[in-house]
């Protein structure tokens, strides 16, 4: 991914500079500031948020034509878990970042320049990929499970604003909040098969009541919706 981005001309990602003796990737530094905990005031900034809007569009318009091999489309493929809804039916139109928390983009001067930590990029759409910017940023969340400086915000007001920078589109705007509800429901059988299955931090995730948030924020989607949707203008 990285590779591809470099060759695309996309500064907006560490470049990838090879392997060390002991087998791990070295990546190049950027320089800036990241929203470590506890997160800064300037969280709420909109200006930030619009720039980090746009960083996001040009990075999934960079990643359009990448072309996953086999072996990372299997390595991404999430599990067959009883009882968990499926996925969106729309076809994925590139392979998205889609962890886009404040921990993961870089900024300098008030501008978003960077984001990191690819980890867990799978093919996604657009819609999904706003999602999760709006996850975190908006944020989609109740007042009591939101980090301080997110607290008080208008979530419907910050939604609309990414989505207008990030250029999505009215179609995708009806399908932002429906793709937030059922990726919702999703997460919540993922993140408890994941404790089940693989432990380690999955497992200290879930005991710290992640679960529970997840049914909160889910909640909170059925009762807001219709109000983001609407500020979407759709």
């Amino acid at each position: 991914i990285l590779q591809h981005l470099e060759q695309q001309g996309f500064e907006g990602a560490p470049r990838y500079l090879g392997i060390d003796e002991k087998g791990r990737e070295i990546l190049s530094f950027i320089e800036g500031e990241v929203a470590t905990r506890p997160h800064p005031a300037w969280l709420a900034d909109e200006g930030r948020l619009v720039s980090l809007a746009k960083l996001v569009r040009r990075l999934d318009d960079a990643m359009a034509s990448f072309a996953p091999s086999s072996a990372m489309l299997a390595a991404v493929a999430p599990p067959d878990i009883l009882g968990m809804p499926p996925a969106p039916e729309a076809e994925p139109e590139f392979v998205g970042h889609l962890d886009i928390t404040p921990e993961n983009v870089v900024f300098r001067d008030g501008e978003a320049v960077a984001l990191i930590d690819f980890d867990l990029a799978k093919p996604a759409t657009r819609v999904d990929e706003v999602f999760n910017l709006c996850l975190w940023w908006a944020p989609l969340a109740p007042e009591a499970d939101r980090t301080d400086p997110l607290r008080g915000v208008d979530a419907a007001a910050r939604t609309r604003l990414i989505a207008d920078a990030y250029g999505l589109c009215a179609a995708d705007r009806a399908l932002l909040t429906p793709t937030a509800i059922r990726r919702t429901e999703r997460s919540w059988h993922l993140m408890k098969y994941r404790a089940e299955h693989d432990g380690g931090g999955w497992l200290r995730m879930w005991r710290d009541g992640v679960g529970e948030r997840i049914e909160r924020r889910l909640a909170w989607l059925e009762t807001e919706g219709e109000r983001i949707t609407e500020g979407l203008g759709v």
